[in-house]
């Protein structure tokens, strides 16, 4: 059994990828907030890559954690010497583990707020890049607004030389670095948002606006926010990865991650300060983001939607069981092709048929074991900004809805917190008591949770969908999730 450090790389067996490179060697250029599983097996990925090819030592990473709960993560890493496993895990149960060494740091900032804020006001920080999860950018689901009534947000405004959020934290370096005549750098979101770049600047702007609105228009005028399209499914590391890692490689890891092999990043060229040349690594650099992205969030992330109460209602609980049923990858494709394909312009160089076939392999894939429950999470975040668009546009073109409206009324039916066996189902969601009080009135008053302005707009005053959304909830009342789908297949959405 080998510890995982940088003393000890050299003793693992030749089955374990290390770093190519001299870690001595590297300097920090990345401050990154919000250091999870996705961005261990993705962007710290791709820098690995990259500083493996002999380039960009000078772009190492600083993690930094906000939450309390990262605490664990940074003493985890900091033990050791900020290496950890990634595994991918592929479809037929071969295991692919790489040592990744492009963290040089991970600083946790509710105990030293102040060494955050001078570490991204150091000027060999060209990049501060974030994933802090969709609810992470503090905006109403309908109206896009900065919630400037948020209680951290407020305190950070009336203390924004000591702030706790990450717009607290962003905005207070760029302020130093202004005041001190160095160049401001980039912010790069790798959040799954539409328009990640643009709704990471319209709310770090009005975080600075209202603090300063000075500091408001420089950060508008000067300050670069690209935009990206990141892919890759990487679910909660579990005991039982832990326990893998250590009896298949011998490896000691207090947390690795695991991957599916698949991985893509489409990046905007926006880097007044410059980049790490990702594109030597596979990452597509364009001009225009928005075709990928808009593929990317309305084909996986909404499908993802779209199995997940289903798949959960009718007594699955990982993605793979229900991609390997035929009756739900028949109700997938038909979302896909006939409801989200829609709503997409051309994207350059992908075969969308293609694409949408290899979604079904990724969601079959049973060494990932991605749970449903995972996937069901902060919901309020995920079906406005992934779903709801496609339903907007296809009820604006006279298309097919019907799927779309099913999906969110299974998930009206799983905030009931009761599942067909009448087990309490968990959930997970920062508006989980208005949303399960909401759903509580399924029965008695079936549009309450479509009522929900805040999170489905004037969706209720479109009949063609209400309609729709009712006849799948009373089928799931009354027939249960597999019967609902089995009718919707034969019906086409005549319920």
């Amino acid at each position: 059994m080998t510890r995982l450090n940088n003393h000890n790389l050299g003793n693992l067996t030749a089955d374990v990828a290390v770093p190519h490179y001299d870690r001595n060697a590297l300097t920090p250029g990345i401050v990154h907030i919000g250091v999870g599983g996705f961005h261990r097996a993705h962007q710290a990925m791709y820098l690995d890559a990259l500083m493996n090819q002999g380039e960009a030592l000078d772009w190492g990473i600083v993690g930094v954690g906000v939450l309390p709960g990262d605490k664990r993560m940074q003493q985890a890493l900091a033990a050791q010497d900020y290496l950890y496993t990634l595994v991918v895990k592929h479809p037929d149960g071969q295991y692919e583990p790489r040592v990744i060494g492009s963290m040089v740091n991970y600083l946790f900032a509710p105990e030293n707020t102040e060494a955050v804020i001078e570490q991204m006001a150091e000027p060999s920080i060209r990049i501060v890049s974030l994933t802090v999860t969709e609810g992470g950018y503090n905006f109403h689901p309908v109206s896009g607004e900065f919630d400037l009534d948020n209680p951290q947000v407020r305190a950070d405004l009336a203390n924004p030389t000591q702030p706790s959020t990450s717009f607290g934290l962003v905005v207070e370096a760029l302020a130093r670095r202004r005041s001190r005549g160095i160049e401001p750098f980039t912010v790069m979101s790798c959040d799954n948002i539409q328009g990640n770049g643009d709704v990471a600047k319209r709310m770090f702007g009005a975080y600075a606006q209202a603090r300063d609105a000075e500091l408001g228009a420089w950060l508008e005028a000067e300050v670069a926010f690209p935009n990206a399209m990141v892919d890759r499914i990487t679910p909660v590391t579990s005991p039982t990865d832990i326990d893998e890692l250590s009896q298949r490689f011998g490896v000691e890891d207090a947390w690795p991650v695991v991957c599916e092999p698949f991985t893509q990043w489409v990046l905007e060229e926006h880097f007044p300060l410059g980049r790490p040349a990702f594109d030597k690594v596979g990452v597509q650099v364009v001009e225009d983001v928005e075709p990928y992205e808009l593929m990317k969030l309305r084909l996986l992330n909404a499908s993802h939607q779209a199995l997940t109460y289903f798949g959960y209602l009718a007594g699955y609980r990982y993605a793979h069981e229900v991609c390997q049923d035929p009756l739900f990858v028949d109700f997938l494709l038909g979302y896909m092709r006939e409801e989200g394909t829609p709503t997409l312009a051309a994207v350059p160089g992908v075969d969308l048929e293609t694409y949408r076939l290899t979604l079904i392999e990724r969601f079959a894939n049973p060494q990932i074991k991605d749970t449903l429950a995972r996937l069901c999470a902060e919901s309020s975040d995920r079906i406005p900004k992934w779903l709801v668009p496609v339903i907007r546009q296809q009820l604006a073109q006279g298309g097919e809805i019907y799927r779309s409206a099913a999906v969110v009324a299974s998930w009206a039916r799983y905030a009931e917190g009761v599942d067909e066996q009448g087990e309490s189902i968990e959930i997970v969601d920062r508006l989980k008591a208005p949303l399960m009080a909401i759903a509580a009135e399924n029965r008695t008053r079936p549009t309450a949770f479509i009522e929900n302005r805040e999170l489905f707009g004037d969706l209720i005053d479109s009949p063609r969908f209400v309609e729709a959304y009712l006849a799948t909830l009373s089928s799931l009342h009354e027939r249960g999730a597999r019967a609902t789908l089995e009718g919707l297949a034969s019906s086409k959405g005549t319920l």
